[in-house]
């Protein structure tokens, strides 16, 4: 059975090359744990003309284990002798703030949906209705956490930056025999900030190609010249 790239919507947003690209503006852990600065990041998204928010749905428990070893130490940067599981304590988005998000997001009209990183994720965005989710580029090799989301039947976005084109397959094999119908692929490249020569945006028409799929950018440079190029490309959703 061929899959067909082009339908693809959100929340009744058609996604494809014919409209214009689809905008979603990442909170990742930048609320820093105050909800009213999580509020106005959702505003300012709207302001700017951003089609969707997308949070991250995890706890440290979730995403790490609570442990001193070396290989859990941070050594560089801002939280430099923290443990991963210290920085995601902090990080996380408390679960309790995603109803009234997903509520003010609606009520201001932006389309608000998240990455989960775990099958309890999931339950809970589908109680509130979440109406599309993205797998993180660390999440593309978690076949079993692409079988939960697919059975949902909601559109489902997977960032490449961590998977092989095997892994690829993998994800987007598990994904449509386990009911996901709208599917897209994003060129991604895992590192904070990234490199813009880094970015090999021949890649999104090769995935659209090889896959069949909806393709896009997940953008972690500092600027907008890899978003502006990726549309050249292709491209028909900017994160």
């Amino acid at each position: 059975m061929k899959h067909s790239s082009k339908k693809f919507s959100i929340a009744g947003r058609q996604i494809n090359s014919s409209n214009p690209p689809y905008i979603i503006a990442e909170m990742s852990a930048n609320h820093n744990n105050d909800i009213d600065r999580a509020y106005k990041i959702i505003k300012e998204a709207k302001n700017a003309g951003a089609d969707a928010v997308k949070l991250q749905t995890y706890t440290a428990d979730t995403i790490t284990l609570d442990c001193s070893n070396d290989d859990f130490q941070i050594k560089e940067g801002l939280w430099k002798g923290q443990t991963l599981h210290q920085l995601y304590s902090k990080a996380h988005m408390p679960w309790d703030w995603h109803k009234p998000l997903f509520d003010y997001a609606r009520d201001i009209g932006i389309t608000i949906f998240s990455s989960p990183f775990d099958e309890s994720a999931v339950d809970l965005l589908e109680s509130l209705n979440a109406p599309a989710y993205k797998i993180a580029s660390f999440e593309a090799v978690d076949l079993k956490l692409i079988d939960y989301v697919a059975q949902t039947g909601k559109p489902m976005i997977i960032s490449t930056g961590m998977a092989s084109e095997i892994e690829i397959k993998e994800a987007v094999d598990t994904a449509r025999a386990s009911g996901c119908s709208e599917l897209a692929l994003l060129q991604c490249v895992s590192s904070y900030p990234a490199v813009a020569s880094d970015y090999n945006l021949s890649r999104i028409p090769d995935m659209r190609n090889k896959f069949n799929t909806v393709v896009g950018l997940s953008d972690h440079t500092i600027d907008n010249t890899c978003a502006i190029a990726s549309v050249v490309f292709g491209g028909s959703i900017i994160e």
